[in-house]
């Protein structure tokens, strides 16, 4: 049986490892730093907004460019240009400097994770399409679960700007990894190949392609809800620590994390879409608990059941992504609009979030997240269990 290549999965692994460290380290505390700052809850929502929208521009050019150029030189490029960012985060110390970077960001992003994903794809064997995402991402959810805590840490004993360095020196590490032990760019199955461009027309008709984009915009949704303004709720409601708000952020994302190695061996072996589905209702009842959590405890158990439902539910929707973007020859591309997906829910949750605490309460904000999962749920039920089955098990 066919084996995926062990160098470029490691080298890939580990360099999106210590990327998504350096970010996490920050992501719990932009959000109190900038409510210190005087910004309203729109301004925050603009900070979190500001990366998904640009990188949501960014994403179907670098993806089908990847297509056809090859993974390895936007992957380097753009780790690089996180390391450049991340010291420029020590300088700018106002809300609008802040939004810039943020932005600059999420153009630097849209070269990384999606491209990333792809290659992964490109070297994937028919049928392992679960496991291989599943330990794939577990670099992200490592890395998002062990930031978290470092930055709360470094935060409360030593300061804002030794995180903001922590995250440059791991941005740095990512790229010398990527740059030294990724195979040149000839070497790569995209370029070998040849593959033509595949129209945008006929990958947005895809029924399977909408139905996966689709949910996992509805779950980045409530994502963008829970990361941007679950600090600040945390801070306001209850006068937590950086410390204990990074455990928070860390528990939901460690518990996820963990679940997507044996829920991608699963999605091997039945039916995936049954798995999304159970991950989606799982979702919607941790973000409801999130909305009547009166303390940590409570907090604390949300985020778990939330990691429950993320582990079950997105090892089994990136498995589909895989299987579409082989049936499609398009697999950066494909990628790309799953992350357009992402990063439009990102951009959603925030800024719905940021609204209703300018307007109502903070509190309403998850209940409606727990509504959009919920709609969204219904949607990929009837949207892939009444298709054509095409990216059920494979056998």
């Amino acid at each position: 049986m066919e084996k995926i290549d062990k160098k470029i999965f490691t080298a890939l692994f580990f360099s999106l490892f210590a990327a998504v460290t350096g970010v996490g380290i920050v992501v719990p505390l932009l959000p109190v730093y900038a409510h210190s700052l005087g910004a309203s809850g729109f301004y925050i929502a603009l900070i979190f907004g500001g990366f998904s929208l640009t990188r949501t521009f960014f994403l179907p050019w670098f993806g089908k460019l990847s297509d056809q150029k090859g993974r390895k030189p936007f992957i380097t490029f753009g780790l690089f240009s996180y390391f450049i960012i991340s010291v420029a985060f020590i300088f700018f110390q106002d809300i609008k400097g802040l939004i810039l970077l943020r932005a600059i960001q999420g153009i630097a992003s849209a070269m990384i994770m999606p491209v990333a994903q792809a290659y992964i794809g490109d070297i994937t064997p028919r049928g392992k399409e679960g496991i291989a995402m599943g330990m794939f991402n577990m670099s992200v959810f490592l890395g998002l679960s062990i930031g978290p805590l470092l930055g709360g840490g470094i935060k409360d004993y030593f300061s804002l700007q030794a995180a903001f360095g922590a995250m440059a020196a791991l941005s740095f590490v990512a790229f010398c990894l990527s740059f030294f032990f990724l195979p040149p760019t000839q070497a790569e199955q995209t370029v070998i190949k040849v593959y033509q461009p595949t129209p945008w027309g006929r990958l947005l008709r895809d029924r399977d392609i909408v139905s996966i984009s689709f949910f996992r915009f509805v779950y980045t949704t409530c994502i963008g809800i829970i990361w941007g303004f679950l600090p600040v709720y945390g801070d306001m409601n209850f006068a937590l620590s950086s410390s204990a708000i990074g455990v928070l952020v860390v528990m939901g994302v460690s518990v996820s994390g963990l679940m997507h190695i044996p829920m991608g061996a699963l999605a091997d072996r039945m039916d995936k879409r049954a798995l999304v589905i159970t991950g989606g209702m799982i979702t919607v009842v941790a973000i409801l608990l999130v909305g009547k959590a009166d303390g940590f405890r409570g907090l604390f158990w949300a985020n778990v059941i939330f990691g429950i439902g993320g582990g079950i539910s997105m090892p089994a929707l990136m498995a589909l992504a895989v299987i579409s973007g082989n049936k499609n020859e398009a697999m950066g591309a494909v990628m790309s609009l799953i992350t357009v997906a992402h990063s439009l829910g990102m951009l959603c949750g925030s800024l719905l979030a940021g609204i209703i605490m300018d307007i109502f309460a903070l509190q309403y904000a998850f209940y409606l997240g727990a509504f959009i999962m919920a709609a969204g749920t219904i949607v990929f039920i009837l949207a892939m269990c009444t298709g054509t089955g095409t990216v059920t098990k494979v056998t």
